[in-house]
């Protein structure tokens, strides 16, 4: 099967890649620095390209089922949305494109404990890996089935299961890639289900949360990465949760190192017309980045190797 590139092929059937004069461009789609901005242009060509295949993550959420009024636009300046401020949070394909390619050997087995939309999956099945993910919606599950459907020519290489991913991790493969986004606390609302970690006490939340970081590592293979994109978010008093802290912290505990730390840049939204009032009330400033986390599992030379070939 000839290498997929959301960019199309040439006549030949090679991928069609970016005109760049910069080599790091060319060689890893975007340079490997701690600072990722998906307001570049390159970045939002190439997102836009993704999403012309007929991703659409927001397919099985509604805006009914988030705390947004409450949440992301009073106590928290981290609003959930779209580039078009649809208020629905959409996980950005070319930041997975790019996690996969630089941190998972190729072919390799993708575990996503907090599933969510299908843009995770369907990035990876279309770039060849395996991608196994869970989520409690079964609504989203049938809605990321239903789109891997119509997108996917090999559908076998996306699998999406429905419950709590502290049971149903025991089910999952064995991991070449840990890979997930994991909610923020109550800033999303999901559902009403208790197992839900988006309606969990924070005490609550944590607690749940470390225990499914432990099953995931757990299923993680020896000498492999990790990778969670998270965003700290306020307290009730407008105070920093430390989530970023909880995550390095919990990853720690089951023996994966912190290896690397970037900055995405996201789209200001609706940041430019909160930014005056949040910051003349509460001196807040208006988040417009989350942070990439990747952990390491063994030796980092022995993970790179599997995935350079060397």
């Amino acid at each position: 099967m000839a290498e997929f590139s959301p960019l199309g092929n040439d006549l030949f059937g090679n991928p069609v890649r970016p005109q760049t004069a910069s080599p790091l461009r060319r060689n890893y789609l975007t340079p490997p620095f701690s600072v990722l901005s998906s307001r570049d242009g390159d970045w939002q060509e190439r997102k836009n390209a993704w999403l012309s295949h007929g991703i659409r993550s927001e397919i099985g959420r509604t805006g009914r089922a988030y705390n947004m009024g409450m949440n992301a636009t009073a106590e928290n300046e981290w609003a959930l949305e779209d580039d078009l401020g649809s208020g629905v949070s959409i996980f950005d394909p070319v930041l997975c494109e790019l996690m996969y390619r630089w941190f998972c050997p190729p072919g390799g087995q993708i575990v996503d404990p907090f599933a969510g939309g299908s843009v995770r999956g369907i990035v990876a099945a279309l770039l060849g890996y395996r991608y196994w993910g869970c989520d409690l919606s079964a609504a989203q599950i049938s809605a990321n089935k239903s789109q891997a459907d119509t997108i996917l020519e090999m559908t076998d290489r996306a699998e999406w299961v429905h419950g709590d991913s502290m049971l149903r991790l025991d089910d999952s493969p064995e991991a070449d890639f840990v890979f997930s986004c994991p909610p923020y606390g109550d800033l999303e609302r999901y559902s009403d289900d208790p197992a839900d970690l988006s309606t969990m006490e924070w005490h609550t939340f944590t607690a749940a949360y470390r225990r499914i970081i432990m099953r995931a590592c757990g299923k993680l293979r020896q000498d492999r990465f990790a990778c969670f994109v998270v965003g700290d978010f306020r307290d009730g008093r407008g105070m920093y949760r430390n989530f970023i802290g909880e995550t390095v912290s919990a990853f720690k505990e089951q023996g994966l190192h912190l290896y690397n730390e970037a900055v995405l840049i996201t789209s200001v939204g609706t940041a430019a017309m909160r930014a005056t009032k949040q910051f003349e009330a509460t001196r807040k400033l208006c988040k417009v980045h989350q942070n990439v986390l990747v952990f390491i599992k063994g030796d980092p030379r022995r993970a790179t190797r599997t995935i350079s070939g060397g």
